[in-house]
């Protein structure tokens, strides 16, 4: 006998754009069930950013106590170090289970109903759980189903072809890997294989790594990648692989075909939005593209069914997600909002790292700004020399008629924790006098955020 439940809210997806819309209702008042067919916390917490910036951790540890083996510069010399991958992966794990388990607990604390099953889409106001006998009645639909790996029809997963979810719970190391695809995803697990040990390859059918972002900004992560010994087969395209011999077998520029030996191949070609295998056509919503189509408070074409999250397209990023979970349940709960942030970092956690908030020089130049671009150097910073990297910089991009910064680039160590300056400055129409006029903290990274501005305003201190 099918039960059915009724509720004001149903949110198919436990993601972090779900479960934080999930946790938002649950203290508006809204009643609310979750349905989550995997883990709670969905890819970012289970198989993506939380389990990879935990392997990231793991690589530059074991690489940084290699490095003291040879005899260090700081003085310090310890035994060559062994690396059991095993208790890295537990470990790992263990961070995994802690965050999850948080989620479940926060959802329990503000009343959320969570369902563990697979949603299937009858229509706007009914989603039956399939194996549960479970039919759900709601007044809202929320889909936060987030998206999935792109496979490559030539390269089936299986075997020696991994996506980054096997990736990031290793048995064993490869001796060899080759990742294809050269931006960030392949890129942050290409340069943790090769810190762990294993011999990297990455081809990348662009002219070169990271090509979402500007070459300045790539540059020093490229210097980075070739001191690392990870070889680069740029505009390369993949044909396929034969599991006879174990190799790849990959077109270069010229048309010539190579053959590249290898234990493991890794496809990191991109995500595209999960819009299949739960009824999804049973509403007939506008589409953009491969996701769907969504206004400024994330309302599909059909009323009271939202959509946010990898669902509603680029930028993906979980912290979007989040953002725009957390405006649909307030706007569910009869408050005015509309989802238009000034800008969204995005951050990239290959060494060293990467964040663009905002507009590139080029992008401001697009939206026919005029504009002061300037940067100021990490060498001339006293913290990066401190930590043994004096790579990259800071940048800052301002209106040159009034001084409107409108957009911060850095690369450099640690710099994703900048992005929170970056993103504040951006959202509260912060000027260049603004920052410059801010005492910063010596000696932190952060001062070169205030040397960038002083420098754009024609008085570098430290330069």
């Amino acid at each position: 006998m099918q039960q059915t439940l009724n509720t004001t809210l149903l949110i198919i997806g436990g993601g972090p754009g779900g479960y934080v819309a999930a946790i938002r209702a649950g203290q508006l008042g809204i009643s609310t069930i979750l349905v989550e067919g995997q883990a709670l916390g969905g890819t970012c917490l289970n198989i993506g950013c939380i389990p990879s910036k935990a392997l990231i951790h793991v690589a530059e540890q074991f690489q940084q106590t290699r490095h003291h083996s040879q005899g260090s510069a700081l003085g310090i010399n310890v035994a060559a170090p062994t690396l059991d991958i095993g208790k890295s992966v537990e470990w790992k794990d263990g961070i995994v289970d802690r965050l999850t388990t948080g989620v479940a607990a926060l959802l329990k604390k503000h009343k959320v109903q969570v369902i563990h099953g697979w949603a299937r889409v009858v229509d706007g106001k009914t989603v039956d759980i399939e194996g549960a006998d479970t039919r759900i009645q709601c007044e809202h639909l929320l889909l936060a189903t987030g998206s999935k790996s792109v496979n490559l029809p030539m390269l089936p997963l299986g075997g020696p072809i991994i996506s980054s979810t096997e990736a990031l719970a290793p048995k064993a190391l490869p001796k060899r890997l080759i990742v294809v695809g050269g931006g960030y995803i392949g890129l942050e697990l290409g340069i943790a294989y090769r810190k762990l040990g294993a011999e990297v390859s990455v081809v990348e059918a662009q002219e070169r790594i990271l090509p979402a972002y500007d070459a300045e900004l790539t540059q020093p992560v490229l210097e980075s990648v070739k001191q690392l010994g990870i070889k680069l087969y740029l505009k390369h395209s993949v044909e396929g692989f034969d599991a006879g011999t174990n190799t790849l077998q990959v077109r270069d520029p010229n048309g010539d075909s190579l053959q590249l030996e290898t234990d493991q191949v890794l496809v990191a070609v991109g995500r595209k939005p999960n819009t299949q295998g739960w009824n999804l056509e049973a509403l007939n919503l506008e589409m953009n593209g491969s996701a769907l189509r969504i206004d400024q408070r994330c309302q599909t074409s059909m009323r009271n069914v939202w959509a946010i999250g990898d669902l509603a397209g680029e930028p993906m990023l979980a912290h979007r997600a989040m953002a725009q979970g957390e405006m649909v349940a307030e706007l569910i709960a009869g408050q005015h909002r509309e989802f238009n942030p000034t800008a969204i970092a995005a951050v990239c956690f290959t060494d060293p790292e990467l964040v663009v908030v905002g507009k590139t020089p080029d992008e401001a130049k697009a939206a026919g700004l005029d504009c002061i671009v300037s940067s100021f150097p990490f060498a001339a910073n006293g913290r990066a020399m401190t930590l043994e990297s004096k790579s990259g910089f800071v940048r800052v991009v301002a209106r040159r008629d009034n001084h409107l910064i409108v957009g911060w680039q850095a690369v450099g160590v640690g710099v994703s924790e900048l992005s929170t300056a970056f993103g504040q400055s951006l959202e509260m129409g912060a000027r260049l006098e603004d920052i410059a006029g801010t005492i910063h903290a010596h000696p932190t990274l952060g001062e070169a955020v205030q040397e960038a501005a002083l420098r754009a305003l024609g008085h570098a201190l430290h330069l």
